[in-house]
């Protein structure tokens, strides 16, 4: 079973100081700009510290614990936050990006790192990449996942759709073998179908060929 490291009990224990502390506004740790607290956003803080510090730390659904104290809002919200954060912490400099839209995270894995051309094994010097992943994921048991293959427009459609289904269950299998449940995972591949660039350029294909991992709040129980 993983444990919390103290690094990790040192930052929610800060982050739920900073939560109590903060009014209206925060500066935002990776941008540098004011933003409206999230904390505020989503409803009361003292129910974010009550529903937070332990249940995350003894590995209990925090979310729900946040429920109990009388703010389901403001636990999804600060439950989030919490993981992004982690997230953000154990993948500085891994090239895997972390985009935030409201409750969801979104991890971006560049097909050049996670597979060689046209394989679906995973590249074992990706492997501590997504152990590390797998950690974070095994901590935050209210939320479920979606991997997602990608590709570029090169080749058949229907070699792109295979290639891009295989290598999305390649990274969840993985999660899965370092004990995240599989019963929270979805794993799709897209093909060519969600460009994010020109398929016209190399620089725009290589963008294209990723696999994303989505990750979202579950729904109460």
């Amino acid at each position: 079973m993983i444990t919390p490291s103290a690094g990790f009990r040192t930052m929610i224990g800060a982050l739920a100081a900073g939560l109590a502390l903060s009014a209206c506004t925060t500066i935002n740790p990776y941008t540098g700009e004011q933003q409206v607290s999230r904390a505020v956003q989503y409803g009361a803080i003292g129910s974010v510290v009550c529903g937070l510090v332990g249940a995350i730390e003894n590995g209990q659904h925090a979310r729900n614990a946040a429920a109990g104290c009388g703010a389901i809002g403001a636990g999804v919200g600060a439950y989030m936050d919490v993981q992004e954060a982690e997230l953000r912490q154990e993948l500085q400099g891994s090239g895997v990006q972390i985009q935030r839209v409201g409750d969801q995270l979104n991890l971006v894995m560049p097909g050049n790192i996670t597979f060689n051309t046209n394989e679906y094994t995973l590249r074992p010097e990706f492997a501590p990449v997504l152990n590390s992943v797998a950690s974070v994921l095994y901590k935050y048991k209210d939320t479920r996942l979606q991997v997602t293959g990608h590709t570029d427009s090169t080749g058949s459609a229907d070699y792109n759709y295979n290639l891009s289904n295989r290598r999305a269950t390649s990274v969840a299998n993985y999660l899965a073998a370092q004990g995240v449940d599989q019963g929270r995972i979805l794993a799709q591949g897209m093909g060519p179908d969600q460009p994010i660039a020109s398929n016209a350029t190399d620089a725009g294909r290589a963008q294209n060929r990723r696999v994303e991992l989505q990750i979202v709040a579950a729904p109460p129980a």
